[in-house]
Parts: structure tokens; C-alpha cells; sequence
């Protein structure tokens, strides 16, 4: 728990971790909420929407626009999949501090340390990339004598005079520096539940392998037990995330094209192409996350198999050497992560994405070229 405690916090302070099990109240921090969500999350979502049927008819104007847009409301049905399913993932935090799913000994701490410090530097960088994306797209423009906005929105007043620019401004750059943190946690959080999962099939592992005679049949039952925690536990994992998973990698991959065919307009080492290519860049690393850590989960579990014919069963009883065929048998099957059972969370998928960002950039250059 202690690894996403800062996911916590932001999601918190952005008004979507509401107090107790789950559900909003009739309190002031649902005010705060619907405040947060209606004059930053969909205000700005919106004038970028409205924007698009402004420039539809110029395709590099639209791709300037569509593509952060595509970003920024993403984020917002990500939000509201995450709102609503907030009982199930309070209800996966309350599995996660149980007794069953702690390491029994340094060993085992050992073992699901090194996916600990590995989703950590993955997710450092993957900040520190949005981090200077975001300083560069709003603080430039600021400094254009010509009063650019960061972002190409359509307003029904004029943006050019004082005080409406830095009042539009400011209203910006807040709202895509809230957006961005929530979109942020929860990808994060995801790749961190998957982690988790990852983690219990490894600890899982370790005990088998130490099964021993003496003891075997009990701490067999004790095992079996686990297994069917571990895949309940990644079952609520998927119904968590299904939905933004599957919204995710669409998106994911027009936007990726997009940014590729704005970099081929822009002039290069300019701040925009400086912004574009570190937008691209968290874009690759966002799916990478779900990919790297569902593919472990996969990886992982397909070892539990093994680590069962690894331990001192053939000393057994009979009847326990039976109980172990059965468990290796139902356990050949590794836990896939997946969206809605369409396409699993898998390094094959990663480069499925990148293909298809390929295919759809070569299109739009083609299209713009016949222009």
C-alpha cells in the first residue's frame, strides 16, 4: 500500500478519493469534486472539443488540436470508469494489507523488490517526462509577444486583451497540470496492481518450492488457497481498469500517429517540436506500462506450475500427490490481463500499438502530401 500511498494523495487533492468505502457524500468535498471536475477537468475538455469543429477543414490545424484533446477527454471517461468503480478498488487495497498476500520472510521481500524499484523508475520517468512536456507547452507561448494560449481552444469572448489572456491562461495551464497528474495516477496505479499480482505469483512460487514432507499437506492447502486469492484478486483487477484499458490503447495509438505527423510540420528544435516529441514520448511509456507489467503477470504465473513439481511432493501421501496433479493441471493456464477479453495486456500488443501508430502517420502524410 505503501507504494501507491502518493497516487492516494493526488487522487485526493483532484476530488476522486472520496472518504470511507468508496461513495460520494453530501459533504464539502463532494462541492470540491464537482467544482474540480466541472470548471477544470470539463471546461477545458470542452473549448478543445468545440475548437475541432472550428478547424476541421484545415488537417494540420486539426491535427494540432485533435490530438491533446483526444488526451484530455480520455482522461476524463478514465476519471469516471475510476469513480465508479472506486468499491472495487478500495475493496483490492483492503486484499492487499491482508494477512495472505504479505511476504512471510526477507526472502520473499526480496523477491518483489526489484518489481517494486522497477515500477518506480518506470513511473519516475514517465513523470519526469510530462513534468518538462508541460513546463514547455506552458510557459513558451507565455513569453510570445504575439499572446498565444498554450493550448488552441475555442472561448465565446476575445483572448487577446488583459485580463481575459492571463485569467484564460492560468486557467489552462491548471487544468491540463490536473489532468495530466490524474491521468498520470492512474495509469500508475494500474501498472501497480498488475505489479502486485506479479508479486503474489512469485510468493506463491517461493512456498511451493518450500513445501517439505513434514508439513507438506498443510501448507499444500495453505498454497491452494492463495492461488484462488491471487486470481480473485486479479479478476477485480480487471474489472477495474477493463474500460480504461480498452479506451486507452485506441487513443493511444491515434495519438501517437498524430504527434509523429506534427513533428514532420514543425520546425525542428523549436519549442513546439521540443513539446511534441516529449508528448510522444510519454505516450509510448504510458502503454508500456500496462504492457511490461501485464506481460509479467503472465510470465509469473505460468512459473506456478513448476514450482509445484519443484517441491518435495513425490515424499507425499498418495492422496496429496493426487491433489498436486490436479492443482499443476489447473494451474497451466497463466493469469492474463486483458480488456474486456479482447486483447491481452502483452509486450505482442505493445508492438501491435506501434505498428498501427505507424500505419495510421503514413496515411495522414500521404493525405497531406496530395494536398
Amino acid at each position: 500500500m505503501g507504494v501507491i500511498k502518493p497516487n492516494i494523495i493526488a487522487f485526493r487533492f483532484l476530488g476522486l478519493w472520496p472518504k470511507g468505502f468508496g461513495s460520494y457524500q453530501a459533504d464539502f468535498y463532494t462541492l470540491y469534486s464537482a467544482l474540480i471536475v466541472t470548471f477544470l477537468f470539463g471546461a477545458h475538455a470542452l473549448s478543445q472539443i468545440l475548437n475541432i469543429f472550428v478547424v476541421y477543414t484545415d488537417l494540420e490545424n486539426l491535427a494540432e488540436t485533435i490530438f491533446i484533446t483526444v488526451t484530455d477527454v480520455l482522461t476524463l471517461v478514465k476519471a469516471y470508469y475510476f469513480v465508479k468503480n472506486l468499491k472495487t478498488l478500495k475493496q483490492l487495497m483492503v486484499i492487499l494489507e491482508s494477512v495472505e498476500f504479505q511476504p512471510k520472510h526477507l526472502k520473499q521481500e526480496n523477491l518483489v523488490q526489484p518489481d517494486v524499484m522497477f515500477w518506480k523508475r518506470v513511473s519516475g520517468a514517465l513523470v519526469v517526462t510530462v513534468a518538462f512536456c508541460l513546463s514547455v507547452w506552458c510557459s513558451f507561448p507565455f513569453l510570445d509577444e504575439k499572446k498565444q494560449l498554450p493550448f488552441a481552444c475555442w472561448y465565446p469572448f476575445g483572448t487577446e486583451t488583459s485580463p481575459k489572456y492571463e485569467i484564460t491562461y492560468l486557467h489552462q495551464v491548471v487544468s491540463i497540470c490536473c489532468l495530466a497528474t490524474a491521468n498520470l495516477g492512474l495509469d500508475t496505479l494500474i501498472s501497480a496492481l498488475m505489479m502486485f499480482v506479479g508479486g503474489q505469483c512469485d510468493i506463491l512460487c517461493d512456498n511451493l518450492r518450500s513445501l517439505k514432507v513434514d508439513n507438506f499437506c498443510i501448507e499444500f492447502v495453505k498454497c491452494v488457497k492463495h492461488h484462488k486469492d491471487i486470481l480473485r484478486f486479479s479478476e477485480k483487477c480487471n474489472q477495474f481498469f477493463n474500460t480504461i484499458a480498452f479506451g486507452q490503447f485506441f487513443t493511444s495509438a491515434a495519438c501517437i500517429a498524430m504527434s509523429l505527423f506534427r513533428l514532420t510540420l514543425v520546425a525542428p528544435l523549436s519549442s513546439e517540436f521540443c513539446t511534441i516529441f516529449f508528448y510522444l514520448g510519454a505516450a509510448i511509456q504510458e502503454i508500456f506500462l500496462y504492457c511490461w507489467f501485464g506481460n509479467e503477470v503472465q510470465i509469473k504465473s505460468a512459473q506456478i506450475p513448476y514450482a509445484a513439481f519443484e517441491s518435495d511432493w513425490t515424499n507425499a501421501p498418495l492422496s496429496v500427490q493426487k491433489n498436486v496433479l490436479i492443482f499443476v493441471m489447473n494451474t497451466q493456464k497463466p493469469i492474463k490481463m486483458s480488456a474486456f477479453n479482447l486483447f491481452y495486456l502483452t509486450l505482442d500488443t505493445y508492438i501491435k500499438i506501434l505498428r498501427v501508430s505507424w500505419s495510421y502517420f503514413a496515411v495522414l502524410s500521404t493525405v497531406n502530401a496530395s494536398e
